[in-house]
């Protein structure tokens, strides 16, 4: 295995791989992604690129808009013209490693516009830990994000570019790997309250989301936490299997100079 795909562990068993630096095209947003992720028992439960949606890699971060340039990959969407191709894609770079261990990988990263200058700084850090059952584990992602420039950066989504109807993504996304008898619920564990099924679930501030599906014959559920600010959950079923954590889903996020955008990601992954 080479130094630029780092595994990642729970004891004795290999639960995902850290892609450092791939090499696609330009348009995909190269960026570190995580793929395979693993339950225990082996099971996949990520997709890189999809012939659908050939810039969705593994699990990460990736934003359609950061002060106009696309770290999302594809095309970008424009008001009043759609989703067209322009030459405003960025990268997502290492820089150098903090901590580097079987279940902790910790670095430093910058976000790059299309000539190259930074955007933003970001210290990254992936632990890996045993579950709450025997059949799980935890993965956790934790990011912090610096606005490195004399200006405010604007984070936006083709919701606040003026798409609307539900396509506030860009932030922690997962492209699930084609599952069968998909399901996708948000809750809140201290309350009834409760959302189910796309429609109701993608744009939800419920602080749990729980996905659960069978691919390759061998049923999984992942169970995200991490909502904070004015986050919502992404969630798509029909079009593409996928969920996230939306950054900017109905409102731009504002980074002053120096400013930072700080979040940790938990998810609990478990074959049942």
């Amino acid at each position: 295995m080479s130094d630029l795909e780092v595994p990642l562990r729970v004891g004795e068993h290999l639960v995902a791989d850290y892609v450092l630096a791939p090499d696609i095209d330009p348009t995909l947003v190269p960026r570190p992604y995580l793929h395979p992720v693993r339950t225990l028992a082996g099971t996949v439960v990520t997709d890189v690129l999809p012939a659908d949606h050939e810039w969705h890699l593994g699990a990460g971060l990736a934003i359609a808009d950061v002060a106009g340039t696309n770290l999302w990959g594809g095309r970008s969407y424009v008001h009043g013209k759609g989703y067209i191709w322009l030459p405003d894609h960025g990268r997502i770079e290492h820089v150098a490693w903090r901590a580097q261990g079987d279940d902790v990988l910790e670095h430093d990263l910058v976000w790059r516009d299309p000539i190259g200058a930074d955007l933003l700084a970001e210290h990254r850090t992936i632990t890996a830990a045993p579950g709450p059952s025997p059949e799980s584990w935890i993965l956790t992602f934790a990011t912090t994000l610096t606005n490195v420039r004399p200006a405010p950066i604007e984070i936006r989504s083709p919701a606040t570019n003026g798409r609307g109807d539900g396509a506030g993504y860009g932030g922690f996304f997962w492209r699930l790997p084609p599952t069968e008898r998909l399901q996708v619920v948000a809750r809140d564990p201290q309350t009834a309250d409760r959302a189910k099924g796309e429609g109701f679930v993608n744009g939800s501030d419920l602080p749990e989301l729980i996905v659960t599906g069978v691919t390759g014959g061998k049923p999984y559920a992942l169970t995200f936490t991490g909502l904070a600010g004015a986050d919502r959950w992404f969630v798509r079923v029909a079009e593409y299997p996928a969920v996230g954590v939306a950054f900017a889903y109905r409102n731009p996020v504002v980074l002053a100079p120096g400013a930072e955008l700080v979040r940790t990601f938990n998810v609990t992954l478990a074959d049942i």
